[in-house]
């Protein structure tokens, strides 16, 4: 068995170089989105970033070898097989590499391969936090006690609007963990530009962020970073329509019993199918927002020689 992170030669050649390199997570492509919407918007996002000038990671487990930098083949695989592929969160990462198989990676598992590999900006759509009802069920997810460990900075729309985003920034606040709004004092929640609650502190340019994470990996923190980026006015869905679908969709989970790593790709799916796709083009574009935010600020961190 290889404990190696296997790097594309585009990846090995950038970081041995000191060339800004971001990562992206797998799980959105598995998990995240619908067949072949999926595989198109991976690769939108290794296009976007390469244009606004870093070089893409695509973190994922293939064949039981944890890989940053995946081959368009590799990428199309993931987005066909869909929910057949695992998804991977940090304690899942030991079984699937024994097993030899394959595995989509969470924010919690990305944030752990990029690191491992020298990664220090990642782009994603939301973080995973604290599910509403916690207080009884204790699910809260894996990415809170990794960004509190791990010294990577996520640069998202906020945590996932199905999730109590209050608590999740208490949590976050526990753990340590910066959170700093992209030109907004406003937390988003995901679909949406403003959850009601606000970000403790505000960046205005680009610069401000790559000082910022400059900071974290040189102190070091031993802990990682939220940039949250609301998506963008023009794209932002219809906060009423959300929050029908996601109370629709909580109760459909309850009664189903759905639960554990099966709650968030489930939400996902169903408040897609109840806003007849809106939800989807809006998380597309958030994704592309955060794309081209995390490749800005990773060449700030960087410069290139």
């Amino acid at each position: 068995m290889n404990y190696n992170v296997k790097l594309s030669d585009e990846v090995r050649e950038a970081l041995a170089l000191g060339r800004p390199v971001i990562a992206l997570e797998s799980t959105i492509i598995a998990h995240g989105m619908p067949y072949p919407q999926n595989v198109k918007t991976a690769l939108a996002c290794e296009r976007l970033a390469r244009t606004h000038g870093a070089v893409p990671a695509t973190i994922a487990i293939i064949g039981g070898q944890l890989c940053a930098g995946l081959t368009e083949e590799q990428i199309e695989y993931l987005g066909r097989e869909g929910r057949n592929v695992a998804k991977v969160s940090r304690r899942d990462i030991p079984y699937i590499m024994a097993k030899g198989a394959d595995g989509a990676t969470t924010v919690a598992a990305t944030m752990f391969i990029a690191s491992l590999a020298g990664i220090k900006v990642f782009a994603t759509g939301g973080i995973g936090g604290v599910h509403r009802g916690a207080e009884t069920t204790m699910d809260i997810s894996a990415d809170l006690t990794e960004l509190g460990r791990t010294p990577v900075a996520v640069v998202c729309a906020g945590a996932k609007s199905v999730l109590d985003i209050g608590l999740t920034l208490e949590y976050l606040e526990t753990q340590g963990v910066p959170v700093v709004g992209f030109r907004t004092n406003k937390m988003p929640a995901f679909y949406t530009r403003d959850s009601g609650y606000n970000t403790p502190c505000r960046c205005d340019s680009v610069e401000e962020l790559s000082d910022m994470v400059g900071a974290m990996a040189n102190i070091p923190m031993r802990s990682g970073m939220v940039i949250v980026n609301p998506i963008p006015k023009e794209f932002e869905a219809d906060e009423d329509m959300i929050d029908r679908a996601t109370t629709k969709a909580l109760r459909e989970a309850e009664k189903n019993g759905i639960t554990g790593r099966d709650v968030t790709p489930f939400l996902l799916a169903r408040i897609a199918e109840l806003t007849e796709g809106a939800s989807l083009k809006a998380n597309i574009a958030l994704v592309y927002n955060n794309v081209r935010l995390a490749a800005s600020v990773a060449a700030g961190v960087i410069q290139p020689d």
